[in-house]
This record gives C-alpha cells, structure tokens and sequence, in this order.
C-alpha cells in the first residue's frame, strides 16, 4: 500500500541479459508465483501487452527479452520499459562467466543466437558488448554462473515472491581463491584473521560448526570487527532501501570458502535478525573439499605464529 493507502501499481520486470544464463528458469519461476510472463515479445508491444487493451492489468508482468527478440535495443528498452504508464517498472539482468556458458551450449547442443556459424565464445563476446547498458542500469542483476536452478528460485521467491518494506538482504561467504564474489555490494576480507585450516582437529569442520566459532571468538580482532560491521550495515542498510535500492548482497570472504567468511557471515545473519532484519544466507564454496594448496599459505610452524 502507498502512504495514501493506494494500493500500488503492479510491477513490470524486464528480464533480459546472456543467452543461456537462466531466462527460461526465471520466467517458469515468476510464471509460478503468479506474475503474468510472456518471452521473446517484440518491443513495439510492450505497452500493449501491459495494459492488455485500455485497462492496465493488476498482476505483476514479466517480460522476457535478449538478443533474439524483434526490435531489441538496449538504450531504447530502458527509457522505453520506464516510460511505461501505470506500472513500476524494474530491470533484471542475468549474467553468467563465460566458461559457464560455453559448457551449458556445449552440454545441450544449441548454438549462440550471434554465432550461429562460429564458436559460442565469439557471440558471448558480442553479446556482452551489446547489452552493457542494460546490465548498467539493471536494478538488480543476479550471476547464475554458480547457482543451480533450484538455487534460482529460492533467489527469485526472496525477491519477487511478495510485497517487502525493506530491501531483500543476502549475506554470502566465498573464496578468494575462486573468484571474488561478483554479486555483493558490500565485501568483507576476513583473511587477517587466524586460519582454523591449519589446526588439524578444525580443518575437516566448517563456520557452521560452534568449535569453528569458538576458535575464532578466541581473537580479539574477530569481536571488534564484528561489532563496526554489524553497526555500518545496520546504519546503511535502511539507507539504501531509502535510495531505492531493492537488493543488498554483503559478502564476506576468506582463501578458501569454508571456515572465517562462513562463521563471519552464519553469525553476522544472526546479529541483524536480532536488529529486526530477514537476511537469507548463501555459501557459495562451502561444498568445496578443503584443500592446502587452496589456502595458499604454508602451514605455521607454532602456535604464536598461528596467532600472530
């Protein structure tokens, strides 16, 4: 409802980005939780299409929309998307790494829409360039590269399953030494904490487990840390929802995705709960076997070195 206590007008989400990023799996999915979808509609019936003859419709629309549809201009989609009566207007954009996508059109046989005579890697490349200012001025842009289809959905149930009067809030852990984590707003480093890898009777564990916790609660810098974090998300976060912004990711990060930016993300989820927020967690590199070579480090040689 609107301060008036006008209901607000339905919501009309452009879902566009890569070709084999997961626009079919979001549309399904959206099609589900009861938004009115179509894909591929050319651009010079969008209007129509919302308002269904004179009368806007009072579902939420979403509207699928690449490389492949008639009349797809990114500059123009985007003025064209918010000069749409009657409607809040919002872009998604589905990205994906470019390994991924090679793998995906290699696993089911298709060939690129800007390709169709060359290797896929060409017309990524070219699609990329092509839909840059549409991943420029997306609202929001969810990277499907490492996110399973049932993943997704959870993501997009958080994000468009319902009305919210604060932003969708995700606090993520991952591993440095696979990858920055290409969605969070706000990264934390947690590498200047000791490493519970190489403590042997930790290392089989991970930052879910309370002798993880403990270990790390051990350290003065990890309390302190912990305390001006929660404070600056907890003083910026309902700035953000004030600027309009709809989705936070914060991520917090370590060398190898299991132990310090787990137990710093399982725990900093549990402070903002706490603060009245409903922060959802996602570990991207939990899963992934601990390893030495990943850390990246030699193993200390004593105690007071482990502890620094």
């Amino acid at each position: 409802m609107t301060s008036g206590g006008q209901k607000r007008p339905p919501r009309l989400l452009l879902v566009t980005g890569m070709s084999g990023a997961g626009k079919s799996t979001v549309l399904d999915a959206l099609e589900d939780m009861g938004w009115d979808v179509v894909d591929n509609l050319p651009a010079d019936l969008i209007e129509a299409f919302v308002h269904g003859g004179d009368q806007c419709r009072t579902a939420n629309v979403a509207i699928g929309m690449d490389v492949r549809s008639r009349g797809f201009d990114p500059e123009a989609l985007h003025d064209q998307i918010h000069a749409t009566p009657g409607v809040q207007p919002e872009i998604l954009y589905l990205d994906c790494g470019e390994a991924e996508l090679i793998r995906r059109y290699d696993e089911t046989r298709r060939r690129h829409p800007l390709a169709m005579d060359r290797p896929a890697e060409d017309g990524i490349a070219r699609e990329r360039r092509e839909t840059f200012l549409l991943r420029a001025a997306a609202d929001s842009v969810i990277d499907t590269t490492d996110l399973s289809p049932a993943t997704l959905r959870d993501e997009l149930r958080l994000r468009y399953g319902g009305a919210t009067d604060q932003p969708v809030l995700t606090i993520s852990s991952f591993a440095f030494s696979r990858g920055i984590s290409r969605t969070g707003d706000l990264v934390f480093d947690m590498r200047f904490l000791p490493n519970p890898h190489w403590v042997e009777e930790l290392r089989p564990l991970t930052g879910e487990d309370p002798e993880i916790r403990a270990y790390l609660q051990k350290e003065p810098a990890w309390s302190e840390a912990m305390d001006r974090i929660e404070a600056l998300l907890i003083d910026w976060i309902p700035r953000y929802w004030a600027a309009g912004k709809s989705y936070v990711t914060v991520a917090f990060g370590c060398t190898g995705g299991r132990h310090r930016s787990v137990a710093a993300a399982t725990e900093m989820a549990e402070r903002l709960r706490r603060a009245g927020m409903a922060p959802n967690v996602r570990h991207r590199d939990l899963a992934s076997l601990p390893r030495d070579t990943i850390e990246r480090q030699r193993a200390p040689a004593s105690e007071d070195e482990l502890n620094g």
